[in-house]
Formats: C-alpha cells, sequence, structure tokens
C-alpha cells in the first residue's frame, strides 16, 4: 500500500470537514470529487453556487455531498465579522474592514469557519502564494499551546523503499521559515517528530543536514547546524537526533559506517532538518522531480487547528493528499 492510500484510510475512519476556499480553481474541483467520490472528507468549498457547478459540468465531474458557502449569501457573515474584528482589532481591524475582507478574501473567510469549529481544516495555496495561504491562519488561528513556532513540513513519498520510512520522509522546514536560528531549528526539529508520528510512523530518526559531517567543514553555517543538535539533545532528550550530517551521510548505510561511526541516525534517518529554506525547498523539489517522489506540502506544524498550503505547481491528486492528511491532523487536534 501506497503512504497515502494509509492516510486515506485513517482520513474514513473519522471524518472531518475540511474547507477549499479556491473553488474558481479546477484542479480543486476535481479534487473535490475525488475526495467526495472515496469518502475521505467532508468538504465545503467558498464561492458560488452556480459558477462551482458550472464548472463541475464542464469539467465532467461530480460534486455529490459538496457544501457551497457563498460569503455574500450566509447568515454567518456577521458572526465571522465580529469575531474577525475581536481577533485582530489590536492590530487596527475595524468592523466595516473585518466584512470588507471577508467578502473579498476567501482565505480569511475559510480560517474564520476554522476559527469558529465550522470546519476542522482548510487547505489553500493552488492559485495563491504560500505567504498568502498562511498569513491569516498565522494571524488568526495562532500556535498551539506550548509550541514556540510555527514551522512548514514535507512529506515526501519516494520510490526508495528501503529508506526512510518505507520510502517516506519529512522534510522541513521547506515552506515557512527562511533562515531559522539554531534555537529555531532545534524547536522544528522537536516538532517534526512530533508530526512524523502522527502521520507516518513511531520511530523519527533526525538529522540537521549540511555540507558537513562531524566537523569536515569549518564555516558558521556549519557551527549552526552543530548547535541546533546541541540544543535538540539537551532541551528535547526524547529525540534520537544527531548533526551535522550531509545527505549522504544521513541515509547510506556504507557512507556513514565511514563518514559518522557510531552516530544512532546516520544510515537510516527518516527526519531530515534543512539548514534554511532555500536548501530545504530546492531539496523536496530535485527528489519531487528528478526522483519520481510524491510531495505533500508545504503543511503547518505548531499551529492551533490544521491548515495546509499547496505549492502552486501541484495536481489535483497532490490536492487529495494534502486534504487527507490534513483531515488526519484534524482527528489528533
Amino acid at each position: 500500500m501506497a503512504f497515502i492510500d494509509g492516510i486515506k484510510e485513517k482520513a474514513k475512519q473519522d471524518k472531518k470537514t475540511i474547507v477549499l476556499p479556491e473553488s474558481n480553481d479546477k484542479r480543486t474541483l476535481i479534487a473535490a470529487s475525488e475526495i467526495l467520490k472515496e469518502g475521505i472528507a467532508n468538504l465545503i468549498m467558498i464561492g458560488n453556487k452556480e459558477k462551482i457547478m458550472d464548472g463541475a459540468t464542464w469539467l465532467e465531474i461530480e460534486l455529490d455531498g459538496l457544501e457551497i458557502l457563498d460569503p455574500n449569501d450566509t447568515p454567518k457573515l456577521d458572526e465571522y465579522t465580529d469575531l474577525l474584528y475581536e481577533c485582530r482589532k489590536a492590530k487596527g481591524m475595524t468592523p466595516e474592514k473585518a466584512r470588507e475582507t471577508l467578502l473579498n478574501d476567501w482565505l480569511t473567510f475559510g480560517i474564520m469557519m476554522v476559527k469558529n469549529n465550522d470546519a476542522d481544516g482548510m487547505v489553500a495555496g493552488a492559485c495563491h502564494s504560500t505567504a498568502d495561504t498562511l498569513r491569516p491562519a498565522l494571524q488568526i488561528l495562532k500556535t498551539a499551546p506550548g509550541v514556540k513556532l510555527v514551522s512548514a513540513f514535507f512529506i515526501v513519498d519516494t520510490i526508495k523503499k528501503d529508506m526512510g520510512e518505507n520510502g517516506a520522509f519529512l522534510f522541513a522546514d521547506c515552506g515557512l521559515n527562511q533562515d531559522p536560528t539554531a534555537e529555531e531549528l532545534a524547536v522544528i526539529a522537536d516538532s517534526s517528530a512530533r508530526s512524523f508520528k502522527q502521520l507516518i510512523g513511531p520511530k523519527p530518526q533526525i538529522a540537521m543536514l549540511s555540507h558537513s559531517t562531524m566537523g569536515s567543514a569549518k564555516h558558521e553555517l556549519v557551527t549552526k547546524m552543530v548547535n541546533a543538535t546541541n540544543i535538540a539533545k539537551r532541551e528535547y532528550p526524547h529525540l534520537v537526533i544527531d548533526g551535522e550530517l550531509q545527505l549522504d551521510a544521513a541515509l547510506v548505510p556504507h557512507v556513514a559506517k565511514t563518514k559518522a561511526p557510531g552516530s544512532p541516525v546516520a544510515g537510516h534517518a527518516n527526519v531530515l532538518i534543512f539548514p534554511n529554506l532555500d536548501a530545504g525547498n530546492i531539496g523536496y523539489k530535485l527528489v519531487q522531480r528528478l526522483g519520481n517522489a510524491e510531495a505533500y506540502g508545504p503543511m503547518l506544524q505548531g499551529i492551533a487547528k490544521p491548515v495546509n498550503d499547496l505549492s502552486r505547481g501541484c495536481s489535483w491528486q497532490d490536492i487529495v493528499g494534502v486534504v487527507a492528511l490534513t483531515a488526519v491532523q484534524a482527528q489528533l487536534v
């Protein structure tokens, strides 16, 4: 069974309601049809019902069971307006601005549905930037209790079934924090271990990646990963973590024996923590595009309720996968 098929089965066991605000995107419509057909989640789509159903007719798909909510024609608008105003008034929000925002920014409208417990999670980003998708979530939902930092990760399901967790890995941070400090990288490692346990398997083994392995190079970027590893070991002693490690040392057993003998992680890492967003974003896309891997995300970890982003280059199948993952996250909130 493919990794995502197992996630779909988990989602079906306790169906959650996911909101999809990008109703003008044909990939989202096709994905919604498949999600409803497979019974992965209950769906709410934001937009004009006539336009959505016309789109479904043009695409020759069924949307049986889809709930459609039009911000211009819902009794919830006043309730959401008041809630948005209360959430953001300290930042200069007015009731008038809150209403205007909800009518024109369907991403924020979707977040208000999640905030108000009218949906369990939201998935967007097929036709919006990561910044636009995540900004309202960070502003309105904020972090979960006890979490120091919100970060983003990808689940990457590769054809290398002898590596990772039957070929599956968690990559972080690939979508949010551009140049995390050593302290922030330690937090990202701990959050990533939690996400791995929730979605992939019981034994996260975390590699703090670098262009150096165990002092083979000297540079401030290497020092950052060494410090991050030491902080993580001190602050989160339950983690199985090591670094700094080059990618081959993290994944390939015979390389690990040469470069990092005695490491508890080298040669069989399944959680890869990148030194910055450049490395993480480039890394997951290389594996996805050249390695024929499935990549799901960027998904948020550390936020109060599940909201997840999509790459603007995603397929409808990617949307189905991220909705399934979001539904499973919602089961655990």
